[in-house]
């Protein structure tokens, strides 16, 4: 092992991990080293983070922190997941979000921060208007930006970030970029990001880590690594066409309307999210939904799913029909399948409706072999293909999904986009597809709806 090492891991081999581990962990990083953890969905690279941060106890084998040896506090880890643990979040649900007189004994943003949020660093990240907002109402993109921010304030010699560009628009990817090389020219603090697409491997970084289910390929420079086109096939594999999708469960609807706002206006607070927005989505018409982290598509989307309350003061209509007209908003969602960074949050336990339908989805997914595994012991983008299964297994008339690639890698984000043509090819299926990043549309969008 080098003797300028702040890690050095020898033969580890985790006592108690799901997933099987082929091989033991032999890997230093060195002063000013700033390293990628690159591999697909599964191949084990947040079991390699939990090893570096002491989060598993050892079968074989053993990790030393710079010359003492001993663990220590300077290792700071961002997963999607941290945000389970944060404040009361495990108890809140869902529609909670949305009901303004059921969040009062929930925490601010500002509580998430030990001390007084970096003024600068909160205007880099676009947070400054946050730190008041209950945690609860922060969209994903925000909610990373948060996590990174005070990560970043406790100044630590290592900070791990997993998948560190999902969720952002495209303005804040490029403010993540400018910190990540802010955060290397300072010399304080080393990298360690968790990378499922080869295509998100930044500048900052030094050296990659490939792991391939599993089992761990000799590490290399980035350059290296990148030209090596064999090596990048290997860690990122193709898959062939998209698979036979099951049959259809339903009659394709009738309806004329699949929903229709006029003139909504929605506030939150002091906040006016909303003032005289009109939208219309005739049967069959496959949209997409685009704006920047905050400008309130998750509170859009919340009124078409009928979990958001202030739907029955505005002229909304679903399935030709007004709501606040008698329907039940079961009457809604059996109709609707609806997959989100938010619904991953809240909703982490619940898949396991219509469970033989839901295999036949997973099949299609890629996870068939997956369904006897704890939905937390799946890797994160493991988790985003098991809820797409549910969401498309009721056979939904409106389909809405938001960041639906979020987490996943190349080869997986290949084949939900296949299967999202596919199943929208089928007559009487309208789409919501919320995303910030155009070139992983599906071809069957052809309108589109902005909020700026």
């Amino acid at each position: 092992m080098y003797s300028d090492a702040i890690v050095s891991i020898a033969g580890a081999v985790p006592s108690t991990v799901a997933m099987p581990f082929i091989e033991p962990l032999y890997w230093s990083v060195r002063r000013g080293e700033h390293w990628a953890i690159a591999g697909a969905n599964g191949s084990g690279k947040s079991l390699t983070a939990g090893i570096v941060c002491g989060r598993y106890p050892l079968r074989a084998g053993s990790v030393r922190y710079g010359l003492t040896g001993k663990p220590h506090e300077g290792i700071k880890s961002i997963s999607f997941r941290d945000i389970y643990s944060t404040g009361d979040m495990r108890n809140a649900y869902y529609q909670q979000r949305w009901h303004a007189t059921e969040v009062d004994g929930l925490p601010a943003v500002r509580d998430m921060f030990a001390a007084e949020p970096d003024a600068g660093m909160a205007r880099a990240f676009g947070l400054e208007g946050c730190f008041d907002k209950k945690i609860i109402h922060l969209s994903g993109g925000e909610m990373r930006k948060c996590f990174l921010l005070r990560a970043l304030m406790s100044a630590p010699e290592i900070l791990i970030i997993d998948n560190p560009y999902a969720g952002l628009d495209i303005a804040s990817r490029e403010m993540m970029n400018a910190m990540l090389t802010q955060i290397a020219a300072m010399r304080r603090t080393q990298l360690m990001l968790l990378i499922a697409d080869a295509g998100e491997i930044p500048d900052v970084i030094t050296h990659v880590l490939p792991v391939v289910g599993g089992r761990y390929l000799p590490p290399a420079s980035r350059e290296a690594f990148l030209a090596d086109a064999a090596l990048l096939h290997e860690v990122f594999p193709t898959r062939g066409a998209a698979p036979m999708l099951p049959p259809a469960r339903r009659e394709a609807s009738t309806h004329r309307v699949t929903f229709r706002m006029e003139n909504i206006t929605l506030r939150y607070g002091n906040r006016t999210v909303f003032d005289g927005l009109n939208w219309e989505a005739l049967n069959g018409e496959k949209w997409s939904l685009t704006g920047p982290n905050g400008s309130g598509k998750s509170l859009l989307l919340s009124m078409l799913y009928a979990d958001n309350p202030q739907a029955y003061a505005q002229r909304l209509y679903v399935f030709d029909r007004r709501r606040g007209t008698g329907e039940s908003i079961w009457d809604v969602k059996r109709r609707t399948g609806y997959v989100s960074p938010e619904m991953h949050l809240y909703y982490a336990d619940g898949v396991g409706a219509h469970r033989d339908v839901v295999a036949a989805w997973m099949e299609t997914f890629g996870i068939g072999g997956m369904s006897a595994r704890p939905f937390s012991t799946l890797s994160f983008g493991e988790q985003r293909l098991m809820l797409l299964a549910g969401a498309f297994a009721n056979d939904p008339d409106l389909l809405i999904l938001d960041e639906p690639m979020h987490g996943l890698d190349a080869a997986n984000r290949a084949r939900v986009r296949g299967i999202i043509t596919d199943f929208c090819a089928r007559e009487g299926k309208t789409l919501v597809y919320v995303t910030h990043c155009f070139d992983e549309m599906p071809d069957c969008v052809t309108r589109h709806f902005s909020l700026y």
